[in-house]
């Protein structure tokens, strides 16, 4: 590799990091700020979850709470809603938010969204690339010009996780889009407090467009590598 792809990797992954950085300050700020302003109608996150399911005639649904901070998640094998501990039992707009939210993946999953099942289907193969790929690269890059076959195997990998992490965004985005209606329809939200539930929720997605993106540009990177082993 020659001084300037060296450059160009620390360039790369540098200004990942730092606008990665920039976008969780960013969500942690709003879940901060949002999380002091209650609906108003005092029900909580888990409240919310049991209605927003629901309102859209999905019964065989649990909502549980789960350990952590912003580790909220629908778990399409168990059917459940995890909420996590700053959002089961709060009554704030940011738990609303977060708790419709994650139901929008339940919604979803009721209702056989083609991109969610695409993701699903994807699971056990991007669990495989994710264990194996960076060994592969690794090899790959010091076995470049006697053993090129294990680099180009490590980037097939590595364009599996890539793919995963595109095709997450419209199942994150489309959930979010499910929660902001349904939030506004059944009036947990009103003309004060919806900006706010859409501003916690596009602060959100931002997490999941840096993640792919800086997927891709690391997958950009490593194909450049593999194109130029002869230089």
């Amino acid at each position: 590799m020659g001084t300037g792809m060296i450059g160009m990797q620390w360039i790369i992954f540098i200004g990942i990091a730092v606008v990665s950085w920039l976008v969780q300050m960013n969500l942690q700020n709003k879940f901060k700020k949002y999380s002091k302003i209650p609906t108003g109608n005092g029900m909580t996150g888990a409240d919310v979850a049991l209605k927003m399911l629901h309102d859209n005639g999905i019964y065989d649904v649990t909502v549980t709470h789960t350990p952590g901070h912003l580790t909220d998640h629908y778990n399409p094998v168990n059917k459940t809603v995890n909420l996590s501990e700053g959002v089961y039992s709060s009554n704030s707009i940011m738990a609303a938010a977060v708790a419709a939210h994650e139901c929008g993946h339940a919604v979803q999953h009721a209702r056989a969204y083609a991109p969610l099942t695409m993701r699903s289907k994807l699971v056990p193969v991007v669990s495989f690339a994710s264990q194996w790929m960076t060994w592969l690269l690794l090899a790959g890059i010091l076995m470049l010009n006697s053993f090129p076959q294990l680099l180009l195997a490590g980037i097939i990998l590595f364009a599996l996780t890539t793919l995963f992490s595109f095709i997450t965004l419209p199942v994150e985005i489309n959930a979010s889009k499910r929660a902001l209606v349904w939030l506004s329809n059944s009036g947990i939200t009103n003309s004060y407090n919806h900006a706010q539930a859409e501003d916690a929720l596009r602060s959100a997605a931002y997490t999941y467009v840096v993640a792919a993106l800086g997927s891709l540009a690391t997958l950009i990177y490593y194909i450049m590598i593999f194109l130029g082993r002869r230089d």
